[in-house]
């Protein structure tokens, strides 16, 4: 994390105002150094790690989140009032190992840091606008006076870049919500302008279990063409990049959790779709929303919901299954990385010929498709810089063959509780219990049928298989 120091070096500096700007440099206004007096520290966060929960220096208590790939935003104590400090500014983020994206965001990062209270509290937040247009910022989802509700035009002036601007109201309510801006908000949330907001129960809540593990992230989306770095920001659905708090698989951390933890996990959507998210080996349940705690009689265990734009869904579960358990979006193609949509299918089609003859052209041409696409995933292929393989990300037993909005929920006996300070450590790969791992059929009197070493994947050729169509003939007695 940086300091006040480093964002006025930034923000009052004859050069950029960050690394991360340089694109925007010229037309981004500086802070005004009169805006900062007697603010709280303005604090950054660079990097993508996932950071420990921030326990509650002062105010009252209250087992605090961890945000995937993020931080919670620290604040101080003056009068009674809660005060955060939030600065809108270009960003770099690394969405995975190979790629970094020019982004919008907050503190330093996008999304910007969460943001946790407990009912009750008064809080203020400064808001400082480094970017180069006017913004405001929205409190999705909370109760306050309408003049703090942040809609450019409609409940305040635009925040000016360069201005500093102050939201005061009081938390009314425990829940799940987030921030983004309602001024230009099509460029601005396609540029990763978020961040999430907890606010935690002042009491023991009849609707609101106690859990051990309390993780929170975003779902947001991106189109950048391979090679570039600055998001389109006129795409209306055809995104290539399918991110989870800007990151995607293997940039994604894994949730890991000790064996038998209640764990509730608090995702929001900021795409423009949907997303069916799903986890392996466990069922969970709905417990809130947006809207606030779900009433218990109208809860049933799922292993997929569905969240749609601009929603936000708590799910709680039991983790009693130790292993890797796959989480992910369920649509096939948000679990792949710079996906090209015009991309015709070669199932089936020989291609040995047509490749000989690309390669006299363009030497290192492989030709791919023909027996599917997973060969993508195992392939060292030559990129454009700064772009992500389709699918990517290496398991214990070889390529995994996913990208985009997928993880793993890692449930250990030995994982540290969440208040150790290595209870968010990844503990690397399941080691599997003996003849519990899917194995290569041999025939039956085989001697000793063993299991796939992790070190070294079966690699067993498919069969060859002969495709057979058959073409209609009328209605086949199903008339009309």
């Amino acid at each position: 994390m940086t300091s006040r120091r480093h964002f006025l070096s930034g923000a009052f500096g004859g050069a950029a105002l960050t690394a991360t700007a340089m694109a925007t440099a010229a037309s981004a206004a500086r802070v005004r150094r009169t805006s900062l007096l007697g603010l709280p520290e303005p604090v950054e966060q660079s990097h993508a790690d996932t950071q420990a929960p921030l326990t509650p220096p002062t105010g009252r208590p209250y087992r605090p989140v961890l945000t995937l790939n993020g931080w919670t935003l620290p604040w101080r104590m003056k009068d009674g009032v809660k005060e955060f400090h939030l600065v809108a500014e270009p960003v770099l983020r690394e969405i995975a190992p190979g790629m970094t994206a020019r982004l919008w965001g907050y503190n330093g990062q996008s999304p910007g840091p969460t943001i946790e209270v407990v009912e009750g509290d008064r809080v203020r937040i400064f808001v400082s606008n480094k970017l180069p247009e006017v913004t405001t910022v929205h409190w999705h989802g909370q109760r306050l006076p309408n003049g703090m509700d942040g809609v450019s035009g409609l409940t305040q002036p635009p925040i000016q870049p360069g201005e500093t601007w102050v939201y005061e109201f009081t938390a009314r309510r425990p829940g799940t919500f987030m921030y983004h801006p309602h001024a230009d908000e099509m460029v601005q949330m396609a540029m990763g302008l978020m961040g999430c907001w907890v606010t935690h129960p002042k009491a023991h809540h009849p609707l609101i279990s106690e859990v051990d593990r309390d993780i929170c992230f975003l779902l947001n989306a991106y189109d950048i063409e391979p090679g570039a770095s600055s998001p389109k920001v006129n795409t209306m659905l055809d995104f290539n990049l399918w991110t989870w708090n800007s990151r995607a698989f293997p940039g994604i951390d894994s949730l890991n959790v000790r064996q038998g933890d209640r764990v509730r996990i608090r995702i929001g959507n900021l795409t423009m779709t949907n997303h069916p998210i799903h986890i392996h080996g466990h069922e969970f349940e709905v417990t809130g929303t947006d809207g606030g705690p779900v009433p218990k009689t109208a809860r049933w265990p799922e292993v997929t919901t569905d969240i749609g734009v601009g929603q936000m869904r708590q799910i709680e579960f039991l983790a009693d299954e130790a292993g890797d358990w796959a989480f992910h979006c369920h649509k096939s193609h948000h679990t792949m990385n710079a996906m090209g949509h015009n991309v015709p299918s070669l199932i089936g089609v020989k291609q040995d010929d047509l490749a000989r003859e690309i390669n006299r052209l363009v030497p290192g041409y492989m030709a791919m498709g023909e027996t599917g696409m997973h060969e993508m995933a195992e392939m060292d292929m030559a990129l454009p810089d700064n772009t992500l393989p389709m699918m990517t990300g290496t398991g214990p037993f070889g390529a995994i063959g996913m990208g985009g909005m997928f993880s793993t929920v890692k449930v250990r006996k030995d994982q540290p509780a969440a208040h150790h300070p290595d209870g968010h450590k990844d503990p690397g790969w399941f080691r599997h219990p003996p003849g519990s791992v899917a194995r290569l059929w041999q025939g039956e009197g085989a001697s000793a049928p063993t299991a796939p070493s992790p070190s070294h994947p079966t690699d067993a050729s498919p069969s060859p298989v002969e495709l057979t169509v058959r073409k209609p003939a009328g209605h086949s007695g199903h008339g009309h």
